[in-house]
């Protein structure tokens, strides 16, 4: 099943600019880059390519809508209808956002259909936040009356990247909007599409000219330009653990603007003796397969108790085997291709290291085909910690399963990476789930299941994986200054 064939979606490629201060324009340099599509290598769309010109443009509209427009000053409430009615738009166009993402990074389309739906769950959950953002009233010493207030922040720089356009572009658009604030954003320029269409959809919402603006280009000067720009308050960045120190520096090396980084990771899963085998080979599975393991809390890494480790192995492998492999724009495709040609060569770089390290591949390994990017899902036994693909994020199709005899055991092998993003426990016995969660050092732990948050559960990292949270009540906090309130009574001895 296809919703629209591959010409016929090249055809239905509208927007293709800048969106800067309400209007679709071109950049400054006049530049185009090439869109592609992974599964085929091919151009889909010449998309504007921005860079410090277009980048200010856009600061300056947005500095505008923030000091001058109606956007900060409307009651929450009416900001809430306004996402609500950017949510039921995109729901409208469910099908044609979610087959142009597939087109432009890859993702198969039953994903990009279950991501696109979550995005419009989190712009809704952000529209119910809109009127309920309140500061507090606070006992002061002595006669004083004290209370705070959330303010916007001001302008939000936005950098999102190529893995879930859609998904990663309104876990930041909607917390920062609904607090009142304005935003530039860079898309990916390996999957910029969608994030245009969002944008258009928001002013047909009825979110005002300067408020959102989308800058497509790349990250040496697009990038850059957002991160180093004095006149941007706030910058939120999700992508690698490498680009988000750039990131950081450019931030604190301006004007040292508040930073969210969500960053890279080596998600373990840790699967006892005592677990589901096969719940535990189902999650793990879809952990480290999931758009091919273009996926930040990717569970690359599975401990498996001595006891249980040959029939997890076993069940895993079989999984493995029966995904189904394809052009992702057909619905019953599970497995695509990786975003691009480089992306492809590390995974299989990544591969070779393991084969010289001595792991024990037991499926998959190979590249597919010679059209697209297409790589077999990959499992490696007898992993010891200090091969490789145990320690650095390899972002693909790539499982490492390794052996424990015991939790302490479990608990240091988990612990042992740079990264700190999500893990995963499977056991049935209360106290040991209590003991691994307490014990493992990730910003979201799963038990007996994964991905399995909503919009309202904050996510975010230890340790290099990155700084703040996204999502839930913690998500809207870095886009609000918290102003206190002192004032004396009317009975002190200071009036």
């Amino acid at each position: 099943m296809e919703f629209l064939s591959r010409d016929k979606l090249k055809e239905t490629i509208e927007h293709k600019q800048l969106f800067i201060d309400g209007q679709f324009v071109d950049s400054a340099s006049g530049k185009k880059f090439a869109a592609f599509d992974p599964s085929t290598g091919e151009t889909i769309a010449d998309v504007a390519e921005g860079d410090e010109r277009d980048v200010d443009l856009a600061v300056q509209a947005a500095r505008k809508a923030f000091e001058e427009g109606p956007w900060p000053r409307l009651a929450g409430a009416k900001r809430g209808k306004i996402l609500a009615k950017l949510a039921d738009l995109m729901e409208a166009k469910i099908m044609d956002l979610s087959t142009l993402e597939t087109l432009n990074n890859g993702m198969p389309l039953q994903a990009t259909m279950f991501m696109t739906n979550a995005a419009i769950d989190v712009i809704r959950y952000y529209g119910g936040w809109a009127d309920k953002i309140a500061g507090k009233t606070l006992k002061g010493d002595g006669d004083v009356h004290a209370y705070t207030l959330y303010e916007p922040v001001g302008v939000v720089g936005a950098i999102v990247p190529w893995n879930f356009p859609v998904y990663l572009l309104v876990c930041k658009i909607a917390p920062a909007l609904v607090c009142g604030n304005t935003m530039v954003v860079k898309p990916s320029e390996q999957a910029p599409l969608t994030a245009l269409w969002i944008a258009k959809l928001a002013l047909e919402a009825g979110v005002p000219a300067g408020v959102l603006n989308i800058v497509p280009g790349f990250g040496p000067t697009a990038g850059a330009a957002i991160a180093r720009h004095m006149d941007i308050d706030k910058l939120t960045f999700t992508g690698s653990t490498n680009v988000g120190r750039l990131v950081m520096n450019d931030a604190a090396s301006s004007n040292l603007k508040q930073v969210t980084l969500e960053l890279g990771g080596k998600s373990p899963f840790i699967i006892c003796e005592d677990a589901n085998l096969e719940v535990a080979a189902f999650f793990s599975h879809l952990a480290i397969f999931f758009h091919q393991g273009q996926v930040c809390l990717a569970g690359s890494r599975v401990f498996v108790h001595e006891s249980v480790y040959d029939a997890f192995i076993e069940k895993a492998v079989a999984m493995a085997k029966r995904r189904v492999i394809g052009d992702p724009l057909k619905i019953e495709v599970e497995h695509g291709p990786q975003i691009n040609q480089a992306q492809a060569d590390k995974i299989l770089s990544y591969i070779e290291s393991a084969h010289a390290e001595g792991a024990r591949l037991v499926t998959g390994g190979k590249r597919i085909g010679d059209k697209g990017f297409y790589i077999e899902p990959t499992i490696f036994a007898d992993v010891t910690q200090s091969m490789t693909i145990a320690k650095e994020e390899i972002f693909g199709p790539v499982l490492s399963v390794l052996k424990f005899k015991t939790l302490d055991e479990a608990v240091k092998l988990a612990n042992s990476t740079s990264y700190g993003l999500a893990a995963a426990i499977f056991a049935k016995d209360i106290d040991t789930v209590n003991f691994l969660s307490r014990s493992i050092k990730s910003g979201i732990v799963f038990v007996n299941s994964y991905f399995s948050a909503g919009p309202g559960i904050p996510f975010g990292g230890y340790k290099m994986s990155g700084i703040g949270r996204e999502n839930g009540y913690e998500g809207l906090l870095p886009y609000l200054q918290t102003k206190s309130v002192v004032m004396p009574l009317a009975n002190s001895p200071w009036l």
